[in-house]
């Protein structure tokens, strides 16, 4: 009686993911929850009407949904250095917003700052791990 097994030829290879940093992956978090304030605070500007007469107040929901999506499609680009720029470009959009809705200048400086600690920090901390990994190597290295 044979016994048939099953090869690692049959099913594909896992694939491997691609090492995230400590900076990638806080910065994409920070975006990804503030896209959810982004998109309400479009609702809140049209629901309060605080729009020019000559905007359509729709347009309050359009730049909500718009920013938003920018900021989930920015988290995927937060592993280059151009990616962290556009991050900061949406806080300061989303500062802007204060003009109309002054409540949006505390959401701004709550998710600023939690961005600037994750791409701040983040950073440090990638650092951090790249010259332990280099010791452990040179270590492993002499032994």
């Amino acid at each position: 009686m044979d016994v048939v097994s099953a090869s690692s030829d049959s099913a594909p290879a896992p694939r491997t993911r691609r090492a995230r940093g400590a900076a990638e992956s806080l910065a994409s978090v920070v975006l990804a929850f503030e896209s959810i304030v982004a998109f309400l605070a479009g609702l809140a500007i049209y629901g309060l009407g605080v729009l020019p007469e000559t905007i359509a107040p729709w347009w309050g929901i359009v730049a909500g949904s718009v920013l938003a999506v920018a900021m989930i499609v920015t988290g995927r680009l937060v592993r280059y250095p151009w990616g962290i720029a556009i991050g900061w470009i949406l806080q300061i959009i989303v500062a802007l917003g204060a003009f109309l809705v002054p409540s949006l200048l505390i959401v701004a400086l709550i998710f600023g700052g939690m961005y600037a600690y994750a791409t701040i920090k983040g950073r440090a901390l990638d650092q951090r791990n790249a010259r332990l990994a280099a010791e452990l190597t040179d270590s492993s290295d002499e032994a």
